[in-house]
């Protein structure tokens, strides 16, 4: 009994530091917890507390947050453009060496087809260039001899029926039903004509010794280059891609074969087009006896290779001949012919004779013509279009997953081909 006594007294002396060991494993249990997800809230302390003295922020997570990835996409945005701008810039400066090139190789790719043909039937490829040359230029040459002979002669006349067209036009807009002032009119005649006269319009036309210069000189080397891309263009694509191998270089001769595509059915479909619009427009013209009808006929297979706006423009100007010398009914047919022509080639005859060769909204097509235009006129303004399809197109063959697998199966639907 005394024995228990002793044991008890001497279990209750250690009870302190047994306390005092239990408190302490308390404690390293709750800063093990804590270390746990929601280890600190079991434990009534907030979590931020714990989280601030484990330690500091890695370096690159300042800009982990959803403000600075977005920061970092604008800076490279802001890259890409200044790289872009630069670029444009450069080529600018030696655009009689680049737009010489750039018809050269959509020339090329329109009659590359041809040369091919040629050359599967037993012509040996010297030949078949030079066949497919010669052609292109008999053909070239033929077509701007008409033009040329058609318009020439009755240019000056065909100027002044527009502008008594256009004093028509004025006049039955001030006395019409619509409230419109001669100040009004006088100010949009204004900004036509400056923009007309301005210097990025005529920029792409022929006016002047030094641009009639620059223009011999642009021809006759777009002549040679043409030449050897008919001649030479596979070895030319080589060479440039002999840096390049695996993923990258399929990706890249996918690009070539779909940049050659692109152009050459833009080419060919837009002459196919442009001429259908010209039998249709002219024979219209014909019929309805508007004089000037082979000069408006041309002008209307001219512009048909600027998109969007060309065949308004062409329209614009036989309703205004047919105004002067028809009166408003027969103008107004005019109109009524070139609208549905514009209908028919937009929803029937573009797809089918181009195909998937032009996939661009019309806000892409207009602003492509503007920027065009800007930056090199009249001739600008025709190149814009194709290049910005072959843009589309190149990005499509980029954001494709597996290029090689596109090729060996031509049955699979190529990915991204929507249009922009």
């Amino acid at each position: 009994m005394a024995r228990s006594t002793r044991l008890s007294d001497q279990e209750l002396g250690n009870e302190p530091l047994r306390q005092a060991q239990d408190g302490a494993a308390a404690a390293d249990g709750a800063h093990a917890d804590a270390g746990r997800p929601g280890g600190a809230a079991r434990q009534g302390q907030r979590p931020g507390t714990i989280r601030k003295a484990s330690g500091s922020r890695p370096p690159g997570a300042l800009w982990s947050d959803g403000l600075g990835r977005a920061g970092t996409r604008a800076a490279q945005v802001l890259l890409v453009v200044l790289v872009v701008a630069v670029s444009v810039f450069a080529l600018m400066q030696i655009k009689l060496l680049v737009i010489p090139a750039l018809i050269a190789l959509i020339l090329a790719a329109a009659i590359g087809p041809f040369v091919n043909m040629l050359r599967r039937r037993g012509i040996p490829g010297g030949l078949a260039t030079g066949m497919a040359f010669v052609a292109l230029l008999v053909i070239l040459a033929g077509v701007s001899t008409v033009i040329y002979f058609s318009v020439r002669n009755q240019w000056g006349e065909l100027a002044a029926q527009a502008s008594s067209g256009l004093d028509e036009l004025e006049q039955f807009l001030l006395t019409g039903p619509i409230p419109i002032e001669q100040e009004q009119l006088n100010q949009a005649r204004e900004a036509v004509v400056q923009f007309a006269t301005s210097s990025q319009v005529r920029s792409g036309a022929v006016t002047g010794l030094s641009v009639v210069t620059e223009f011999i000189a642009g021809a006759s080397l777009m002549v040679v280059i043409l030449f050897f891309f008919l001649k030479d263009g596979a070895k030319i694509w080589d060479f440039f891609l002999r840096p390049f191998s695996g993923q990258r270089e399929a990706k890249l001769r996918r690009s070539g074969r779909r940049t050659l595509e692109v152009l050459g059915g833009y080419v060919r479909g837009t002459a196919i087009v442009a001429l259908v619009d010209t039998v249709a427009i002219g024979a219209a013209l014909l019929i309805m006896q508007v004089p000037l009808a082979i000069p408006l006929a041309i002008i209307v297979f001219i512009t048909a290779f600027i998109p969007l706006v060309g065949a308004t423009v062409a329209g614009i100007l036989a309703a205004l001949v047919a105004l002067v010398a028809n009166g408003p009914v027969v103008a107004l047919i005019v109109v009524a012919v070139v609208v549905a022509v514009n209908q028919l080639e937009g929803d029937l005859l573009q797809p089918v004779v181009m195909g998937k060769s032009l996939q661009l909204h019309a806000l892409v097509i207009l602003m492509a013509l503007t920027a065009g235009t800007i930056l090199a006129g009249i001739v600008g303004a025709v190149l814009s279009v194709p290049l910005a399809a072959v843009a589309w197109a190149i990005i499509q063959v980029w954001t494709a997953e597996d290029p090689d697998l596109k090729d060996m199966n031509p049955d699979l639907p190529p990915a991204n081909t929507q249009p922009v």
